[in-house]
């Protein structure tokens, strides 16, 4: 009789799961098919075809998928293969603290190529991936101008205090703070645009308003002083590189496909006003899927008339972590980062490092996560092409998941030992 297993079956989701069928006949093919409805309702598949070994048994640390969604050795590929059914989604989990993704997991006798309702699964398994922990916390924030929501581990505390900053999406995105907070940190996962009573399109970065927001934490008797971290992708990641150079608050900050310059909308600290570097429409391309690629669209920082729209990266207080997508379609991401560098390099500093990853596009997500390679965008009239490809995608977002947790730990645990 078969046996699909899949251990532990509910779990967070940066948690490896061991999938194993027992039961088959010795060198049996068959189909596994995983498949998760997001909280829209969008369906999401993977499948991948298997060879049993002479014992009848499959086990997928050790089997290698011999065709479907990708092929080799594999342990959570039906995971981070997952598509969605409909072109250009997007995977976003709003409901981070009372409900999990299920996945399905349906075990197929020989290859089984697309879905019907005809044919019935040998075996099914379902598996729980968790974005929060017992006992885990959530506040909601609207303190002043300050909007989001903040995440605090179980227990007293303190803990190492974290701001969290998407990009053009807008809104209130939570799942990455909600895990991170899973792992040890307090953080706030911080709203600039489209939320609340918040401007809802984008126009200007008013540098104090996060600045508030990093008062706010640290002003939290759970949150470990004096310096916070700040983890930020890409529109989000210019204005985390932006807190790191003018706010004394900032000890660490992880920038995920960001740029060294002030782009598009201007950013305002006090009195001082710094001007976006002009974009290039006509630069834009669009792909054979009708998505736009914008690497090329703005205009290039190390253009003497565009020196003042650079960020003083030398005047970081902290260190400053850049994780790049060398197949980023949306930013010039690793030029930006290199170009960061050099400018520390030029002034002394050795805060800085980079981890660049090959075949990884902009939108490098939680340990597991599936590649988004385009999607719909706020206020654009085309998807946008992000770039990646599925497994280089996958084994980055492994690696850079640890190191992010590793870098805070290392810095804001340091900053603390100052006082």
């Amino acid at each position: 009789m078969f046996q699909l297993t899949a251990n532990p079956a509910s779990a967070l989701v940066d948690e490896p799961v061991h999938i194993q069928v027992t039961g088959l006949s010795p060198l049996q093919m068959v189909t596994l098919v995983a498949s998760l409805k997001d909280d829209k309702g969008s369906l999401y598949q993977s499948r991948a075809f298997y060879r049993a070994n002479e014992a009848g048994e499959l086990d997928l640390k050790q089997a290698p998928a011999l065709g479907g969604y990708f092929t080799g050795v594999h342990p959570m590929g039906l995971i981070w293969s997952l598509k969605s059914e409909k072109a250009f989604e997007r995977l976003i989990k709003r409901d981070v603290m009372t409900t999990p993704y299920r996945i399905t997991l349906d075990l197929y006798d020989s290859v089984y190529l697309q879905k019907s309702d005809k044919v019935q699964p040998k075996a099914s398994q379902v598996v729980q991936r968790w974005f929060s922990s017992p006992e885990m916390q959530r506040v909601q924030i609207r303190e002043g101008r300050v909007r989001g929501a903040l995440f605090f581990p179980p227990g007293e505390g303190p803990f190492p205090g974290l701001i969290d900053l998407f990009g053009g999406i807008g809104g209130l995105v939570e799942y990455r703070a909600s895990l991170l907070a899973a792992r040890g940190f307090a953080v706030l996962a911080l709203a600039y645009f489209a939320y609340d009573d918040l401007p809802e399109q984008l126009q200007e970065v008013d540098l104090e308003y996060f600045e508030e927001a990093a008062n706010l934490l640290l002003a939290h008797p759970k949150i470990q002083k004096p310096g916070i971290g700040v983890i930020s992708v890409s529109k989000g990641a210019e204005i985390g590189l932006a807190m790191a150079c003018y706010l004394k608050q900032v000890a660490a900050t992880v920038c995920i496909n960001g740029s060294n310059a002030i782009f598009d909308f201007p950013l305002r600290y006090r009195d001082l006003v710094i001007t976006p570097i002009p974009s290039f429409p006509e630069r834009m391309e669009v792909d054979i899927m009708g998505a736009v690629r914008l690497r090329h669209y703005k205009g290039d920082p190390r253009d003497e008339l565009n020196q003042q729209s650079v960020l003083p990266v030398e005047k970081a207080q902290g260190a400053i972590l850049f994780i790049i997508g060398e197949d980023d379609e949306c930013f010039n991401s690793k030029e930006y980062a290199e170009q960061a560098l050099e400018q520390l390099q030029r002034h002394g500093r050795s805060s800085g490092r980079m981890l660049a990853y090959p075949g990884t596009g902009h939108l490098i997500e939680l340990h597991y996560g599936p590649l988004c390679y385009a999607s719909w965008s706020r206020g654009l009239f085309r998807p946008l092409l992000w770039g990646g490809e599925p497994a280089a995608q996958a084994a980055a977002q492994e690696h850079a998941w640890g190191e992010i947790q590793k870098f805070f730990r290392q810095h804001l645990v340091r900053s603390r030992s100052t006082l």
